[in-house]
């Protein structure tokens, strides 16, 4: 059955018609149609437009998002009032919601920009997105990176696995500039200090090597320090 007789078929009996990628939409309809597809997997909204992605495989993306998303989940874990998720739909603005791979975000209540909402969604910019980029590259350094950018998402990081190349972008006076790795191919996030990614280890598969890396990272003194200032946040709020 076609895409269209199915739309038509679902609008008869009052429920809401598909999506079908390519659709122009506000996020409100947008958020109606996919309410309504529990069996969907993934679909977003960039600028208005509907994108579905195609099945996923293992090596160019279910493999290399769960070693990232492990990364995040590591960093969440031995910072408190840091929080990550992974495949969490984003309320950004009236046009878009996109669900990236990975996020990582300050809690609001120690001064993050992005909150829960009542109906359990991240609004906001988180502080870091994340894609792991195989078949999506043209619109994960497109669309999306100016989404990002202009929505306020401090860092993003695209994991382009095809090419075997990591892009992580830093949030400066409204535009994007490239965060260099060292000359060992490691990146420090700027937002997220300890956050220290071995991105030779990563793209190679060694997982074992990124968490040793990380753990360096978490054992910095600019980790600490990053801890005691969320810390300290949340007891300045107290205290008003």
């Amino acid at each position: 059955m076609s895409t269209e007789v199915q739309a038509r078929d679902r609008t008869a009996s009052g429920r809401p018609p598909i999506l079908v990628a390519g659709d122009r939409l506000d996020r409100a309809e947008f958020e109606r149609r996919y309410d309504a597809m529990p069996e969907l997997k993934k679909a977003e909204l960039i600028e208005g437009i509907v994108s579905m992605s195609s099945p996923v495989s293992h090596e160019h993306h279910a493999r290399p998002h769960l070693h990232l998303a492990t990364l995040f989940g590591i960093y969440e874990c031995k910072t408190p009032g840091v929080r990550g998720a992974a495949d969490g739909s984003v309320r950004l603005d009236k046009q878009s919601m996109p669900q990236p791979d990975v996020a990582l975000f300050i809690d609001p209540a120690k001064g993050g920009q992005a909150r829960i909402s009542v109906d359990d969604y991240l609004e906001g910019a988180p502080e870091l997105l994340a894609e792991v980029s195989s078949s999506t590259v043209d619109i994960d350094l497109d669309e999306k990176l100016e989404l990002y950018r202009r929505s306020g998402v401090r860092e993003y990081l695209v994991w382009r696995v095809g090419d075997k190349a990591i892009d992580w972008f830093v949030l400066r006076d409204r535009a994007y500039e490239r965060l260099a790795a060292d000359e060992s191919g490691i990146y420090r996030s700027v937002v997220f200090p300890g956050l220290w990614l071995d991105s030779r280890a990563l793209i190679a598969g060694d997982l074992s090597s990124v968490l040793a890396m990380l753990a360096q990272g978490l054992a910095s003194e600019e980790h600490a320090a990053f801890k005691s200032s969320l810390e300290a946040h949340s007891s300045e709020r107290v205290k008003a």
